[in-house]
């Protein structure tokens, strides 16, 4: 065993972080900067891991789908990034959790406080809507939507609700009068 104090803590963190992955049932994880290399990296190896597991396709298409939707999102609207200029690399975390019942994807990324209100209402309002309201919302937004600098017209959360048949659950966490720390699960069920 490691003498440096802070070998050992890191050790201890280690392992620390195994226990709680295996507690929640989390097959994968990743904190960094997300760019379009990581994103292909990341559905490549979801894509080989889930087949071996004998998911019908459906659910492989819905968990491969609702995973680049979610990349996509801390990619092009996080407020973190590690080189300022870019508009396109965000950071943040990504989860895959599995059980018995379904598939969770869980991302985590730094937004601005004075964007929660709009974030939040927008939200609400594609989980309070059916089949028809969803369908309805994102031709809406297709044909009306502009497309924000970083190059999104909102249809992401539209589209893993739609995809999924289930809502988002969300929250946010302060971290100070200018950021929060936003963190955001989409559920596959793996009998759908």
């Amino acid at each position: 065993m490691a003498e440096n104090p802070q070998i050992k803590e890191k050790l201890k963190f280690a392992f620390d972080f195994y226990n709680i992955m295996q507690k929640n049932d989390v097959t994968f994880a990743y904190e960094g900067e997300i760019t379009h290399e990581i994103t292909k990296a990341f559905s490549s190896l979801a894509e080989s891991h889930i087949a071996l597991t004998n998911e019908s396709n459906a659910v492989q298409k819905r968990v491969f789908h609702i995973m680049v939707e979610s990349l996509q999102n801390i990619s092009k609207h996080s407020a973190e990034r590690k080189n300022p200029e870019s508009v396109v690399n965000g950071q943040g975390i990504f989860m895959i959790t599995k059980t018995d019942k379904e598939y969770n994807i869980t991302t985590g990324n730094v937004v601005f406080n004075e964007n929660i209100p709009a974030l939040e209402e927008h939200i609400k309002k594609i989980n309070s809507g059916n089949k028809q309201t969803l369908k309805n919302l994102y031709k809406e937004k297709i044909k009306f939507g502009k497309l924000s600098y970083k190059g999104g017209a909102g249809l992401g959360f539209i589209d893993m609700v739609r995809k999924t048949g289930e809502r988002l659950i969300y929250t946010f966490f302060k971290l100070n009068d200018k950021k929060s720390y936003f963190v955001l699960t989409s559920t596959i069920f793996r009998t759908k």
